[in-house]
């Protein structure tokens, strides 16, 4: 039972550590004043954290790679205000010697209900192309079983298992509140867009023993994945309206909402516009409750949060600073 967390090295600083860590980066480095050292960066379900080898470098690098498990032992320092782990040895971890569960991070929800909850939104779907577009997704064992376990991302947000899903089932809510309101919308059509607009990131993302870019992931990337798949679908669905097929190819290929940010195309029909900037506050939203959540068991939420990586600004807890005025 790993017993060291990453997140746990400020409480254990100057102490020595054993325990398993996915490898997420191996770097050899010079140093200063000469010869090399490796620089690491290992990860667990709490996050991650850096480790440096100063001694004996290569015989070290030889022992593992990248996206293995090592079971390492080392002592906990502080580099510039951040904890890091300083390295005396380590292994590749054998497959008995650790628990998956401790290295990837996954949804507190419940992943089976969460998937029955999503195929009861596309059962009230009226558009019937729509409907059979969407369950021809959801009804494909390999799709289903990848939805329901990838996260969202690598890092950003819903980086966990289940994490697409929940972000999805999320999205999906806002949507049919959003459509509610505004007779411009076409329901079942923003609601395909939520569902099928991160599909490509099933394939572009992996999470074996940590969250990591697929080679297609990276060359290719999840918007064209998408679309590939969306081709893919339609071709056995006979029947199936060109003018939709636009449609909802379009909201695929411009989600992101800006060339800057990856999308081939801007928004430019209501149901794109409306679900891009839904999925940006989705997501900005939990990374701030990310962010304003206790670091530690029993600690206090924070009041400040020097940086919020999905905002790029630092942030301000309304509600731990309303609480801290008012008990003051």
């Amino acid at each position: 039972m790993k017993d060291f967390f990453a997140a746990d090295a400020a409480q254990r600083q100057g102490q020595e550590i054993q325990s398993c860590f996915a490898v997420l980066s191996k770097q050899v480095r010079d140093k200063k004043d000469g010869g090399a050292y490796l620089a690491l960066v290992l990860g667990d379900r709490s996050g991650h954290i850096d480790a440096r080898i100063w001694e004996n470098c290569e015989a070290h690098a030889r022992k593992f790679e990248k996206d293995d498990v090592v079971l390492l032992r080392g002592t906990v320092e502080t580099f510039n205000g951040k904890q890091q782990l300083r390295v005396l040895e380590i292994a590749r971890a054998r497959p008995d010697a650790f628990d998956l569960g401790d290295l990837l991070r996954a949804t507190n929800r419940d992943i089976p209900a969460m998937w029955a909850e999503l195929r009861a939104t596309v059962s009230t779907f009226t558009d019937p192309d729509l409907k059979r577009l969407v369950f021809a997704f959801l009804d494909d064992p390999d799709i289903a079983q990848r939805y329901q376990a990838a996260p969202a991302a690598k890092m950003m947000h819903h980086a966990w298992i289940g994490g697409l899903l929940e972000h999805v089932v999320d999205l999906c809510k806002f949507c049919d509140l959003a459509a509610g309101h505004f007779p411009l919308i076409h329901r079942d059509l923003l609601l395909t867009g939520a569902i099928l607009h991160d599909i490509g990131k099933i394939y572009e993302l992996g999470w074996k023993t940590s969250f990591e870019y697929t080679l297609e992931g990276q060359l290719i990337g999840h918007i064209s994945i998408g679309t590939r798949l969306l081709h893919g679908k339609l071709q056995t669905l006979p029947g199936f309206p060109d003018r939709l097929r636009i449609l909802v190819e379009h909201i695929i290929l411009s989600h992101h909402g800006s060339y800057e940010f990856g999308s081939p195309k801007l928004p430019m029909i209501p149901e794109a516009v409306l679900l891009h900037y839904l999925d940006d506050a989705e997501a900005k939203m939990l990374a701030m409750e990310e962010a304003c959540a206790p670091q530690s068991v029993g600690a206090a939420a924070p009041e400040f949060v020097d940086r919020v990586r999905a905002l790029d600004r630092s942030l301000v807890n309304t509600r731990q600073y309303l609480a801290n005025v008012s008990g003051a």
